[in-house]
């Protein structure tokens, strides 16, 4: 059976496990955000994904192929992303961010296909990050960060002759929204409209803070180096030192968790500071960051688009952190948060001693966070996102091919 609608092809990162011919392990957050392309996207989709192992899918389910409302494409180790390709009428979905799915656009081209990029990693991102990580030498790092110098160029060119680019984040828009007549910015997350406070949150918190309760802190997210993690407990003692009223409560596992552990206890720390597992995010983390938390504290030092900023905001939560290149224009954005320099501990203490003593200013932060948020729910960008593509396709479609629906759910990408 033919279908003439225009054929959408996503390339993910996201791992999959083949349970059997029938059967595919994959990650619950994905499956959900593929559900709301298939809602939203006229024609067949499909997602061409990688192999993996269980123990990459933390928060993951076995799906039946035929019941998904989408096809899958597993890529087998080694193989090109354009080996996945079909004819079109359709579009390509691919990350600019992703450095082996530069040669996707051509490649779609040739095919008769539209090409969007998505990309999130500025070069100055990249740079950091390779910089940053101390588990490779000097030289390897070094080596890391030529090779992006040298990727970039390449990069912006890719850019430059897509049909379309999308952004996430400010940092992304600011660097490559200028290289492409098609692009949009867009700021990825997960709160969808249920899950956002609501009023009775909001007073509940203001009763907290007009009974003079501690100041609630809270942090989720990977505990890793690269994430700023290490900052989490020295931030700590110096608002135990300075006698601030607080908890700190900490979601995540990482390389650094048993280490921090380890130091709550050595520095006595357990009064003040909790480390837990990370948690669900709608059913778990959401609920915690609404109900029991006043402040949401980054030491992220990198600007990649954290969607956890936003989410935070979502759960009427201020944010405080670095001035990053992500953090510093949401903050100006939307008045919900704030920013010190990059490393400085002691103004960040500094600021959460003064938050605690001014719980209005603090309020009025918080509500001004929300009502951002509210803004930039889920599904309104993600619509967003859809509508670009449709006006991207609709604009560029350039060959008047078919395509040919596969029987199976489940394709295997021939390399």
């Amino acid at each position: 059976m033919t279908d003439n609608r225009p054929h959408l092809t996503l390339f993910s990162a996201a791992p999959v496990v083949v349970v059997d011919e029938g059967h595919l392990r994959i990650d619950d957050k994905f499956v959900a955000g593929m559900d709301m392309h298939a809602r939203h996207w006229d024609g067949p989709i499909t997602a061409v994904v990688c192999a993996g192992k269980a123990s990459d899918l933390p928060f993951s389910s076995v799906y039946p192929i035929d019941e998904l409302g989408f096809r899958v494409k597993v890529l087998p180790e080694g193989a090109a992303p354009e080996t996945a390709l079909e004819k079109g009428p359709g579009l390509v979905l691919a990350s600019a961010d992703m450095t082996e799915q530069l040669a996707l656009g051509d490649a779609a081209k040739a095919l008769g296909l539209s090409v969007v990029y998505g990309i999130e990693y500025t070069l100055d991102t990249r740079m950091r990050i390779a910089m940053i990580d101390k588990r490779r030498g000097y030289l390897r790092r070094l080596w890391s960060v030529v090779w992006n110098y040298r990727q970039e160029r390449r990069r912006k060119q890719v850019l430059r002759q897509a049909d379309g680019i999308q952004m996430n984040g400010f940092p992304a828009a600011s660097e490559y929204s200028a290289l492409n007549s098609y692009a949009l910015r867009y700021l990825d997350n997960r709160m969808q409209k249920p899950m956002f406070a609501t009023t009775r949150d909001m007073v509940a918190r203001q009763r907290h803070h007009e009974a003079a309760g501690p100041l609630r802190l809270i942090h989720s997210g990977r505990l890793e180096p690269l994430k700023g993690a290490h900052l989490l407990l020295p931030l700590a003692e110096l608002l135990v030192a300075r006698g601030v009223p607080f908890t700190l409560a900490i979601y995540g596992d990482g390389s650094l968790a048993e280490g921090m552990r380890a130091q709550i206890a050595q520095k006595g720390l357990g009064k003040h500071v909790s480390l837990h597992g990370p948690l669900p995010f709608e059913s778990g983390l959401v609920p915690v960051s609404r109900m029991e938390a006043d402040l949401f504290i980054s030491c992220h030092v990198q600007s990649d688009p954290s969607c956890t900023y936003l989410e935070a905001m979502g759960c009427g939560l201020p944010v405080l952190g670095f001035d990053n290149q992500m953090l510093s224009p949401l903050v100006l954005h939307s008045n919900g948060g704030w920013t010190v320099p990059m490393n400085q501990l002691r103004q960040m203490a500094e600021q959460i001693g003064a938050l605690a003593k001014d719980r209005k200013q603090l309020l009025d932060h918080a509500e001004a966070a929300l009502t951002y948020a509210r803004r930039h729910d889920a599904e309104s960008e993600f619509e967003a996102r859809m509508a670009h593509l449709a006006r991207v396709f609709k604009q560029t479609d350039r060959s008047d091919l078919t395509f040919a629906a596969t029987p199976s759910a489940l394709d295997l990408a021939k390399s």
